[in-house]
């Protein structure tokens, strides 16, 4: 999947160190553990309102 999108958010000094410790832990960049983790925060909350996901539209439409 080809990334073109850039999504920015204001961290403070500490939060950025937690996020990368556990990306590191992970054994992933940070930009791979954000996004991992936004998808699968994203993906519980539009389920529970019962709305499409997108990420997971256009994978689908892909496999067909």
């Amino acid at each position: 999947m080809a990334k073109s999108e850039i999504l920015r958010a204001r961290l403070d000094a500490e939060e950025k160190e937690a996020f990368q410790e556990a990306a590191n832990l992970a054994g992933l960049s940070l930009s791979t553990w954000v996004r991992e983790r936004l998808r699968r925060a994203a993906r519980v909350e539009l389920e529970d309102a019962g709305k499409q996901i997108a990420f997971l539209k256009k994978r689908l439409e892909t496999t067909k």
